[in-house]
């Protein structure tokens, strides 16, 4: 009786030979990134040069080179000292801002409870003329609402509980640890949206009829909200009304 040959398989030999040829095929392929990203990064910092005024004084073209930085996994913000910080001075001025955005939120918290919106923060730094100063220079930096939220990120990074959220249309500045959860975000958008009354404003009657809560749930995410000192409660002619000191200033634009 014939008997069929099997095929011959790789063997140990064999598989350990692949093994080998894929590390060195993995190997060469990381050699040839990490070369890649180094002249990438030589580039930037060519670009960061000859670009330097216009990334210190103009904030679209700062926003920009920021986002080009991202990819590399360059931070010119992380630190003030050493290349980038010494070169551009970047790292400085959003220190700088930082400093001066804690200041406003810390100040405010007493009536808005510790929520701010960013164009709030802008303006009364704009009202007092503030001026910021780069390593190399002695000129006013124009800074724009992208800005403070760049000075808010190297905020957070200590743990402060400083932070951004979307409210609507509006960018807001959290300085407490309170969490606020969907149904607190969710709040603050019917108070921002005066289709259900006054701007800033909010009933238990309007959350009902915009997000079909019921009692419980409405007074429950505005408790927590007055507790914190992020709504004011006022009660007229027997219609009790929450409202947000933080949405009074301006409208979104």
């Amino acid at each position: 009786m014939a008997h069929r040959r099997r095929g011959v398989g790789v063997g140990r030999a064999g598989a350990a030979a692949y093994t080998k040829k894929a590390e060195e095929l993995k190997a060469i392929d990381l050699a040839s990134a990490m070369e890649t990203v180094e002249k990438l990064e030589i580039k930037l910092a060519e670009f960061a040069k000859k670009h330097k005024h216009d990334i210190q004084h103009d904030p679209a073209f700062r926003a920009k080179f920021l986002e080009m930085c991202a990819p590399l996994g360059v931070d010119p913000l992380s630190a003030e000292k050493g290349f980038w910080g010494s070169m551009l001075g970047i790292g400085e001025f959003y220190y700088e801002l930082s400093v001066k955005v804690a200041e406003v939120c810390i100040a405010s918290r007493s009536r808005n409870g510790g929520i701010i919106r960013v164009k709030e923060v802008k303006d009364i730094l704009t009202a007092r003329g503030t001026k910021f100063k780069f390593a190399d220079s002695n000129s006013k930096s124009t800074y724009t609402e992208e800005d403070i939220i760049t000075s808010v990120k190297k905020l957070s990074k200590l743990g402060s509980g400083f932070r951004t959220i979307k409210v609507g249309r509006s960018t807001m500045i959290v300085s407490v640890p309170e969490e606020l959860d969907d149904d607190h975000m969710q709040v603050m958008d019917i108070a921002e949206n005066d289709n259900f009354g006054p701007y800033g404003m909010v009933t238990i009657g309007h959350l009902k009829m915009a997000l079909s809560w019921d009692d419980e749930r409405a007074k429950r995410a505005l408790d927590l909200l007055l507790g914190r000192g992020m709504a004011w409660l006022d009660d007229f002619r027997g219609v009790t009304s929450y409202w947000f000191p933080s949405l009074w200033k301006q409208r979104s634009s």
